[in-house]
């Protein structure tokens, strides 16, 4: 690669002008770098204080006290997002990211490269490009390619400062149109002496016209040269103020790795320079900056093996991407990819990476897991404050969201949380019901976006998953099997949840029927791997349990209007129920519902989505809902539903027998059986039947 200073144009002896030069020295990698001895002009990178910009404590209510207060903006003492100050950085708008924010400061600070694993919309994409903002500013450059006089599949490449490549092009296109003309002054000389001497002294009227003819088409073709000599402006960072940021999430090859178009017309005078074919990829306009990659593993392998190769030596040659155009047959010299990489992905995206390519971020940088969630703080919902009045003004057309409207945005990110005391970060699908809600206001022309915005926006913002789920739901309703009063042997109603959060009742039946060979459990309803293993589970609770000999009994367990199959494990307490309800001929109370995961020793552990379950029992006119005492903390149902039913956490399935059987004597004789095995029991102070209840 030729020095970025040198003027001469490759392609001829002539000089050609450029304007004065800049005060810039070579690095030594082809590029260059400012000399100044004014080291104030040099940005300071942001330093890990005052990273993650707190709310300013003058917006705090001073009557406020966190111990005390369960404010859900955290004390913020404001009527309106029109009030809460944005921060300029993109870093200091990250929220819950404290380890992720902080490792890219520092990767920032050192030129590191950053792999970020974890789930869609918790940050990655505004971590990098804050990444972006955190980058010592270099020296930018510009990069032309060169037509090669001694083989023109081999364009050269020069790096120049930034802004200093329009002026070269422009120098050598002012060359360029002075040689026209010139060579047009000439041609036309010529076709005036000829057509003169061909008319006026030969004569020959034919002859004249064809020498003319000749002598056009030769200047013609010869100036076609001419254009070869201007260079290509492959990157242009002349209006370019802060470090480039190139967003290559599936690109394909050509457009990462660069590319040379095809040209129908090789020959004849017709084709095109080959240099004037060269295309940049994101590595080559990422030079200097960041480059951020979404979704590592979509690349293809050859694509992850040449990125690995720019990334290591800093530099990568142009060809083109595919072997039946022209441009295959064009290599350039190397291109400058001096750039900072991001990688991020879900968890699958390490599986299917190219390991070398994984190394090398790894060995040369970090790798960071991006939380779910992040504790319910005062400080943390103030944030989350912040982060509506900074999808209102990303947007640019909501109306300002009110303080309850504010609440109720905090509520649903506890919601989504799955966790007590916990606010999701999965902010993406947040600021999607910011948005919708907005939008709301706006229809109405209302002045300030409403909390009663906000609830119907919950309900438009579905997803396509969740709007299929509800339609089945409602579907199931016309052949509702769901009974929630009586009493029953051998029948439960379980609970599930089906996409994101929508809850169903699911009843769960057993009956013991005579073997003809060995006794086995049989469970039906397209149960997959999980469920299928935790009805071992229970059969192993079954066979300990019960003191009748099962032997030559069949075990039969059916999901009712399973029509889609079970996929997990958390219908395990109900199978239990359902089968030792029917072992022992005991009845269920059916105003009951329970879910919870059961461990081989009768312990019933914790599952998922406990509160969709909750509120689609109480749809269903269910009063009581079991549900693991590991789940407790997850409760968190909205207001209409708190009235309507009783929830009571359990920790051993013969809590679950005390409450969902009917027979005081005979739920005796079982808890106490119960007792004799595993030891697991409701403590002697504990009223039967009677647990407390949580709400």
């Amino acid at each position: 690669m030729s020095n970025p200073n040198d003027t001469d144009d490759p392609s001829t002896s002539e000089t050609v002008p450029v304007p004065a030069d800049d005060g810039s020295e070579s690095d030594g990698r082809g590029g260059s770098r400012p000399v100044s001895d004014d080291l104030s002009s040099t940005p300071t990178p942001a330093t890990g204080d005052a990273l993650g910009q707190n709310i300013d404590a003058s917006l705090i209510a001073d009557d406020f006290d966190p111990e005390t207060d369960d404010d859900l903006l955290g004390g913020l003492d404001v009527e309106t997002t029109e009030a809460i100050p944005i921060p300029d950085r993109l870093v200091d708008q990250v929220i819950g990211q404290d380890t992720a924010r902080d490792i890219v400061e520092k990767a920032a600070t050192q030129r590191r490269h950053v792999m970020m694993i974890g789930s869609p919309g918790t940050g990655k994409s505004m971590l990098a490009k804050a990444m972006s903002q955190l980058l010592p500013k270099e020296e930018l450059q510009d990069v032309l390619v060169y037509h090669n006089p001694d083989d023109g599949n081999e364009p050269k490449v020069r790096t120049v400062p930034a802004g200093k490549g329009r002026q070269i092009i422009n120098a050598h296109r002012e060359e360029a149109r002075k040689r026209n003309r010139m060579r047009t002054f000439l041609m036309w000389t010529l076709i005036a002496i000829i057509g003169g001497y061909a008319i006026f002294l030969a004569g020959d009227l034919l002859l004249g016209a064809i020498a003319v003819a000749v002598v056009y088409l030769m200047f013609n073709y010869g100036s076609r040269g001419n254009n070869a000599v201007i260079p290509n402006l492959l990157v242009d960072n002349a209006d370019t103020e802060t470090v480039p940021f190139e967003d290559a999430t599936g690109a394909h090859a050509g457009a990462l790795l660069g590319d040379v178009r095809h040209d129908p017309f090789q020959s004849g005078g017709m084709e095109t320079p080959s240099h004037d074919r060269v295309e940049p990829g994101a590595i080559h306009r990422a030079n200097k900056g960041v480059l951020f990659v979404d979704e590592i593993n979509t690349l293809d392998i050859r694509s992850q093996q040449k990125l690995m190769t720019a990334i290591q030596e800093g530099e990568f040659s142009i060809t083109g991407q595919s072997e039946r155009s022209s441009g295959a047959m064009v290599h350039t010299e190397p291109v400058p990819t001096d750039f900072v990489m991001v990688a991020a992905g879900n968890l699958d995206a390490m599986e299917n990476m190219h390991p070398a390519l994984r190394s090398r971020i790894k060995g040369y940088g970090y790798e960071v897991y991006m939380n779910d969630t992040v504790d319910d703080t005062p400080e943390m919902r103030r944030k989350y404050a912040r982060f509506v009045a900074q999808e209102v003004e990303k947007d640019g057309s909501l109306p300002h969201f009110t303080r309850d409207a504010i609440g109720e945005v905090v509520h649903d990110a506890q919601r989504r949380a799955m966790r007590k005391d916990h606010l999701t970060l999965k902010l993406r699908d947040l600021g999607g019901l910011v948005r919708v809600a907005g939008d709301i206001a706006r229809a109405e022309d209302a002045e300030f976006t409403t909390r009663d915005h906000v609830l119907q926006a919950k309900q438009r913002s579905r997803s396509i998953e969740q709007q299929i789920a509800d339609d089945y739901i409602d579907r199931r309703k016309d052949y509702d099997l769901t009974v929630s009063a009586g009493d029953v042997v051998g029948r439960v109603n379980g609970l599930a949840v089906m996409g994101d959060d929508s809850g169903i009742v699911m009843p769960v039946m057993a009956e013991i029927a005579p073997s003809q060979g060995p006794g086995k459990v049989i469970a039906t309803g397209k149960l997959q791997d999980i469920a299928e293993e935790a009805v071992q589970n229970v059969s192993a609770i079954i066979k300990k349990f019960s003191d009748e000999k099962i032997a030559k009994k069949d075990i039969h367990i059916q999901y009712v209007q399973a029509y889609e199959g079970v996929q997990g494990d958390s219908a395990s307490v109900t199978m239990a129920t359902a089968v030792i309800s029917a072992l022992e001929n005991i009845p269920i109370d059916q105003s009951i519902a329970m879910t919870g995961s059961l461990s081989v020793r009768g312990d019933v552990l914790p599952v998922g989505g406990v509160t969709h379950k909750i509120e689609a029992a109480a749809k269903a006119g269910v009063e009581t809902v079991i549900i693991p005492k590991a789940n407790e903390q997850d409760v968190m149902i909205e207001e209409e539903y708190e009235e309507m039913v009783e929830i009571i956490p359990v920790s051993h399935i013969s809590e679950v027998l005390e409450v969902a059987l009917v027979g005081e004597s005979k739920i005796e004789r079982l808890t106490e059986r119960l007792r004799t095995i595993t030891g697991h029991a409701l403590e002697p102070s504990v009223e039967q039947g009677s647990p407390s209840p949580s709400t």
